[in-house]
């Protein structure tokens, strides 16, 4: 048995995949509508072009088990941007460092009005994004800052650059519950031509992340595939739930949850690759509700508000509303030069809210109770895994000079 997931990957063959999910037929998807317990096999007709004529029975079976495992609850949260500064050049995002947009880290005193303001949506978790510049917005910034947000909200999400195991183990005494970490495509070559410079160009490293994410016991890790990055984007939603079965084998006392990006227009972004359709992404998330019935599924902005009513009863378990991608954005609404991307929603927390409620639905607005305590953190150990994972980052490439920026990280 492989010791990581990084050789997992190098044994699962991409071309031979693709073609096995294209080749799937609707007898295929007629057996893992009704199988009990769907295997690899199952999900590939799920996703695959094969499925497009059993949507309707797909949503009827995604939306029994959702009702089933998760009842009629649904999550709310917002995300929290603390900065847009990033030592990364990635061809899709607005925060890469060959963009020449104005950086901002927010201070204690922005960070407290940003709070508050959130607070006063009704928001008790928020998902907090840094950008990923490990010198400017690392440790030491998360130190001194990770505890005043902790003050006000009873669950803290995380999305922050691929950290060391006791990086991720002290997180949790500072407060995180969950780290989000997205692998954006599970194709090494394409990788490399999307990630341009710094530390993302290690695509070992970032893969293995939720291995250590495990290793230092965090509560909930998020997985996440860039749709639209890659041509072939039902074979990368492939190999991530190979990934997520391959974690949940081994991290099984941490909860997992998937999300769905598709790309979004951003200063400096690409044209995808394919085009994912509103009815694939229907597709696929009825697919994983499916083959996973209690793994936790999310639905964020960069989707139309008549798309996320229609879907959320399906099989989504937590939804954001209201979205600012900017740091600051919600002690300041009106300044968006400063956005990660475009949000395609823009109602209010409450308006949200209330869709979900004419939908069957009951918004939750916090994930846990802190007053039931927190259990101390602690490194577990894994003959499996630890021997075997990447110590350290490996050489950051660069395929041209270094920016200033760069050298500073």
């Amino acid at each position: 048995m492989s010791r990581s997931f990084f050789g997992e990957l190098h044994q699962l063959d991409w071309q031979d995949i693709t073609l096995r999910i294209n080749a799937m037929t609707a007898a295929d998807v007629q057996r893992a509508l009704t199988t009990p317990s769907p295997d690899a096999h199952d999900l590939m007709a799920l996703i695959s072009p094969a499925a497009d004529g059993f949507l309707e029975q797909m949503a009827q079976r995604a939306q029994a088990l959702s009702r089933q495992r998760f009842g009629s609850t649904i999550g709310m949260y917002v995300p929290l941007y603390l900065s847009n500064m990033c030592a990364n050049n990635c061809s899709y995002c607005g925060f890469s460092s060959h963009n020449r947009i104005t950086r901002k880290i927010l201070s204690g005193e922005e960070i407290e009005r940003e709070c508050e303001a959130i607070k006063a949506l009704g928001f008790d978790q928020v998902v907090i994004v840094t950008g990923e510049h490990p010198k400017k917005v690392g440790m030491a910034y998360f130190r001194e800052h990770l505890p005043r947000i902790r003050r006000h909200f009873s669950h803290l999400m995380m999305e922050v650059q691929p950290m060391r195991i006791e990086d991720y183990t002290e997180l949790r005494t500072l407060g995180v519950d969950t780290v989000l970490v997205y692998q954006e495509t599970y194709h090494p070559a394409l990788y490399d031509q999307h990630h341009l410079s710094g530390f993302k160009t290690d695509f070992q490293w970032r893969l293995e992340t939720p291995d250590r994410l495990g290793l230092a016991g965090m509560s909930k890790i998020g997985l996440g595939a860039l749709l639209g990055l890659s041509a072939d984007w039902r074979t990368d939603c492939f190999m991530m739930t190979e990934h997520l079965r391959y974690l949940r084998e081994r991290y099984w006392q941490s909860r997992f949850s998937i999300s769905f990006p598709r790309l979004r227009p951003c200063e400096g972004g690409i044209t995808p690759a394919a085009l994912v359709t509103e009815r694939h992404l229907v597709q696929l998330i009825c697919a994983y509700r499916i083959a996973f019935p209690d793994v936790e599924l999310s639905l964020s902005t960069r989707e139309s508000a008549r798309f996320r009513d229609h879907v959320a009863p399906l099989g989504i378990t937590s939804i954001s509303a209201f979205s600012q991608t900017q740091p600051g954005g919600y002690a300041n609404t009106h300044d968006h030069h400063l956005e990660q991307f475009t949000p395609d929603d823009h109602r209010t927390p409450e308006q949200v809210a209330e869709a979900l409620r004419q939908s069957g639905l009951q918004p939750v607005w916090k994930d846990w109770d802190a007053g039931f305590g927190r259990q101390a953190p602690s490194i577990r150990s894994s003959s499996d895994s630890s021997d075997t994972l990447s110590e350290h980052p490996h050489p950051v490439r660069h395929t041209r000079p270094a920016t200033h920026e760069e050298q500073q990280a």
